[in-house]
């Protein structure tokens, strides 16, 4: 999902958890469960075709760029950087 994405379209220092590259990462509890509902989608559309539907497993932080913008379900602001491409 990140190395092979990064060496096809040459994606400069991400892809890969290695020191100077920057760190895209999500942090995942896989034994906690948690179900889709109205209160806790966080997409602008406001509704997901998954409402209702309950996943074993939870994404605890989202870090972009080595920041960390995602923790405890609270979008945390903040920005990437745009990405840079081998020619």
């Amino acid at each position: 999902m990140c190395h092979n994405p990064a060496k096809l379209f040459r994606i400069k220092e991400r892809g890969f958890v290695r020191e100077g590259y920057f760190a895209d990462i999500v942090l995942i509890d896989l034994n906690k469960r948690w179900k889709v509902d109205s209160l806790n989608i966080l997409s602008k559309c406001g509704w997901s075709p998954f409402e209702g539907y309950e996943f074993k497993s939870s994404v605890e932080n989202t870090f972009v760029s080595g920041n960390l913008l995602y923790q405890d379900g609270h979008i945390i602001e903040g920005n990437g950087q745009r990405l840079k491409f081998d020619h």
